[in-house]
């Protein structure tokens, strides 16, 4: 008799917690993969492009394709094209070389894609859709008025594949666009006024590490 009293006094001296609902257990969030990136080693600086293989995914893998296979390696920022300032853009690639040359790929509209040329984008040079190869040109300044989908450029108004922007280096990308052009130099029997004097070359061009 004495021990379960004093078992009950034991208790009554010790309140009990309280104990609420057990609040449920909640899924780790799973972080969303990072977009792969590049590095431009240039001869006026480093660019660093992040690419948008989840919202353009055939025109980043093509983009990757020609850095993967060093087709970029040796190649030029040669056409730039300057409308005011810090609004332009400028252009690199295999330029015809057919030993760089990679097949075409289908079109990516930005209506598709949800990307636009804004500052800093890079984008798919092409002449008729599902030409584009090995033409890559980089916005400065917002160019969604031109050449996004449905701003009528080119003629059949599907604007061009924008597939990843600038996020590093976009004062050598300023850079390229600014310096002198020559005034009667073409590439390919084009772009007259728009080749740079001293054309930037890419001296490799390379994925960053995760």
């Amino acid at each position: 008799m004495n021990v379960c009293l004093s078992a009950l006094l034991l208790v009554l001296a010790f309140p009990a917690v309280a104990q609420g609902p057990v609040a449920p257990t909640l899924p780790v969030a799973t972080p969303a993969p990072s977009l792969p990136r590049v590095v431009l080693e240039t001869g006026a600086g480093r660019i660093v492009i992040e690419l948008e293989t989840g919202k353009a995914p055939i025109t980043a893998a093509n983009f990757l394709k020609y850095v993967d296979q060093k087709k970029l390696d040796g190649t030029e920022f040669y056409r730039a094209v300057k409308a005011a300032d810090h609004f332009g853009f400028v252009q690199f690639g295999a330029n015809g070389a057919r030993q760089r040359l990679l097949p075409p790929i289908a079109h990516e509209a930005t209506t598709q894609t949800g990307l636009h040329h804004t500052d800093g984008e890079i984008s798919l040079a092409r002449l008729a859709p599902g030409t584009g190869r090995s033409e890559f040109t980089i916005s400065v300044g917002d160019q969604t008025r031109s050449l996004d989908a449905g701003q009528g450029q080119p003629a059949d108004n599907l604007g061009y594949a924008a597939f990843g922007h600038v996020v590093e280096g976009m004062d050598v990308v300023v850079g390229i666009m600014d310096a002198p052009a020559s005034p009667t130099a073409t590439q390919r029997g084009a772009f007259r006024g728009e080749v740079p004097v001293a054309p930037v070359k890419i001296l490799t061009a390379r994925r960053a590490a995760p």
